[in-house]
């Protein structure tokens, strides 16, 4: 599959969904903004084109490029079972999905690993644009896990294609400040993980934070444990963001949010 096909359906998508999800939000807001949209939307999409740069040249090669390298030399677990094209497209996308979770509670439970990820949960608001913001050396070892989940793997192009541009979607998807019938949502986040579910993951409550991993599929965090129905206050009155930042300047600025990490005074919120 050709580098630019490749770009071009998933730079498609994730201005489709993200123009999508911005016009629900403001349709059908679940919760009251807390600080100025213009200049947070500024510096959360200003990071996602710096990160966009960076990894392009810091990581050439992407996770569907290596894909296709990696099943045409016989790479993987996949290469050695005959699977149907559906069957592994559908393996893959769960397996792939599981490693990503893994990942999340990895970037929770490491210390130096939750410095660079607290730039994603010190958003002081919770919609579209909170699911592209990461710190830039996240996204560059999140590039390089997912390389080497893709060669352990050996699954096809498509099927990394595919798994990327539905975690995109779905990432854009669960942040976004879109309300959903409550009887739709309960059954909806049985199958996609839900905004109501992931809002959860992004209170201040350090349980709660930690808690509500999944980024696409929920099944993880029903099996191993992660799950957490509701948040402790209501979901139009919970605080978002971290305790420790609380000042737009530092929190939703994007000089201060790539500076965050290397703040001295920052701990696991494990309790």
């Amino acid at each position: 599959m050709s580098g630019s096909l490749e770009a071009t359906l998933r730079l498609g998508v994730m201005f489709s969904v993200l123009a999508a999800m911005a016009v629900w939000e403001i349709v059908a807001p679940r919760r009251r903004l807390t600080v100025a949209k213009a200049p947070r939307w500024a510096s959360n999409l200003g990071l996602v084109v710096l990160n966009t740069v960076v990894a392009r040249l810091a990581v050439p090669v992407t996770a569907v490029g290596l894909a296709d390298v990696a099943q045409s030399r016989g790479w993987g677990l996949f290469s050695l079972v005959d699977w149907p094209a559906w069957l592994e497209i559908a393996l893959a996308v769960a397996v792939l999905d599981l490693a990503i979770y893994l990942q999340h509670v990895m970037f929770h439970a490491v210390p130096l690993f939750w410095r660079l990820h607290l730039v994603h949960h010190a958003d002081l608001d919770f919609d579209v644009t909170t699911g592209l913001r990461f710190h830039t050396v996240e996204i560059l070892l999140s590039a390089l896990i997912k390389l080497g989940a893709v060669a352990v793997l050996g699954p096809s192009a498509l099927a990394v294609l595919i798994f990327e541009v539905v975690l995109n979607a779905t990432a854009m998807f669960n942040h976004s400040n879109a309300r959903i019938p409550v009887a739709v949502d309960r059954w909806l986040r049985l199958l996609v993980v839900t905004p109501d579910m992931h809002r959860v993951h992004h209170s201040t409550v350090p349980v709660e934070t930690n808690s509500n991993f999944g980024f696409n599929l929920p099944w993880w965090d029903f099996l191993l444990g992660t799950y957490r129905a509701q948040p402790s206050r209501e979901h139009t009155t919970m605080e978002i963001g971290l305790p420790e930042v609380r000042d737009e300047r530092t929190a939703d600025r994007l000089p201060s949010m790539l500076l965050l990490p290397f703040r001295t005074d920052w701990r696991r919120r494990s309790k």
